[in-house]
């Protein structure tokens, strides 16, 4: 390897999230290498649309949850093996990989058992500050550099004795704009009934174990005297069996498709009933004081002498405040009546509801990057500091 700059960047994603980081990384380093670097990869559409070759369709291997990735077992262990031989038969100068562990991190120790010399940067630290601690340590092999979402996770890995971390800033940190209201578009709590955000999850299989728990809170709080309109962001394929499952709801949702859509409910929105998620981070972002669930598949009670959680919270708002800003209740614990304890005073103007919005107002000032940087932009530059860093001598 030779010259100031990689020349050739591989850049593996495995899901839409990923995805989008991937496309904003490559079009930041572009900017910096100029338009004769080439990216190659495992893309989805959006990292296709900024110039990254893909050597299948990401779709391949875009499942979730234990039945789909058991089901889809061997397609899974068979891209792994073609994306690393083909990032061995023509290695980059550098691997970027992006989220989805499972997938990713299989490919890197392939890559680095066979080509030691390329440097491997991780874009999404895996939840090694939740569960699983020693997954820090053991990456340190293979990974050079950890891109950090989150602003709490360098000094977590410093902890655990994992690899260099920085953290780069969450993408949602650069649509503050669109999450929050316009003068007029957030009406006052008390001036008539509340407009209640209601996210049971973009999964099918999160949404339906939490709508049933999401109406029958929605019941106790209409029986206590609350009046509410309900909007529901979800997706179109979604949408037939969120409105079944809502059929006897004491308010009838009004159904959202789509990221515009959502973004103008979240913009008005005066509370929310969600399910545990980034989405969570958008509601605090925007201002929207929240209760927050999370019920696991049945069987999960059955690993729970295996499983050993790490962190104080489940929220992300929560994990970089460092307190229960957002009340959070997690399986045994998130029942109606207990949901419904919660959400109450967040739908009217009370003390609990002030402390929450004056809360999530900090946010900001922990997840905002020096000097206005955007995160794609302080992602290349970590990107790259960490690529002059790290090279090794071939062989």
């Amino acid at each position: 390897m030779s010259g100031a700059a990689p020349r050739h960047v591989a850049i593996v994603a495995g899901e839409r999230s990923g995805d989008a980081l991937g496309a904003e990384l490559a079009r930041a380093l572009r900017r910096r290498l100029g338009e004769g670097v080439r990216f190659r990869g495992v893309a989805g559409p959006r990292m296709l649309a900024a110039g990254v070759e893909t050597l299948f369709p990401m779709e391949d291997i875009a499942v979730m949850g234990v039945g789909p990735v058991i089901a889809r077992l061997p397609t899974l262990l068979r891209r792994i093996r073609e994306t690393a031989d083909s990032l061995i038969a023509d290695p980059p100068d550098l691997l970027v990989i992006v989220d989805s562990p499972d997938f990713t991190h299989r490919v890197a120790r392939r890559l680095r058992a066979a080509r030691p010399e390329v440097p491997i940067v991780d874009y999404v630290s895996p939840t090694v500050w939740a569960w699983r601690p020693g997954r820090a340590k053991a990456m340190r092999p293979y990974v050079d550099q950890i891109l950090a979402l989150l602003p709490f996770e360098p000094a977590a890995h410093e902890r655990l004795g994992g690899p260099p971390c920085a953290y780069v800033g969450h993408p949602l940190i650069e649509r503050l704009d669109e999450l929050r209201p316009a003068p007029g578009e957030r009406a006052p709590i008390g001036e008539g009934p509340a407009r209640l955000l209601v996210l049971p999850g973009s999964r099918a299989g999160v949404a339906h174990r939490h709508m049933p728990l999401f109406g029958e809170t929605l019941r106790r709080l209409a029986d206590e005297g609350h009046a509410f309109e309900v909007t529901l962001p979800t997706t179109e394929r979604l949408a037939p069996d969120i409105l079944r499952m809502a059929a006897d709801w004491p308010a009838p949702p009004k159904i959202v498709l789509g990221e515009a859509e959502k973004l103008a409910a979240f913009r008005a929105g005066q509370a929310a009933l969600a399910a545990s998620g980034t989405v969570t981070l958008e509601l605090a972002l925007a201002g929207v004081p929240t209760a927050a669930a999370y019920r696991l598949e049945w069987f999960a009670p059955l690993l729970e002498p295996f499983i050993r959680i790490e962190a104080p919270f489940i929220l992300l708002p929560n994990l970089i405040l460092g307190e229960r800003a957002i009340p959070e209740c997690v399986h045994r614990d998130a029942t109606p009546v207990r949901l419904a304890a919660e959400l109450s005073p967040l739908l009217r103007d009370s003390q609990e509801r002030a402390e929450q919005v004056a809360a999530l107002a900090r946010l900001d000032a922990v997840m905002r990057l020096p000097d206005g940087e955007t995160p794609s932009e302080r992602a290349a530059d970590v990107t790259l500091a960490a690529w002059n860093r790290a090279r090794r001598p071939a062989g």
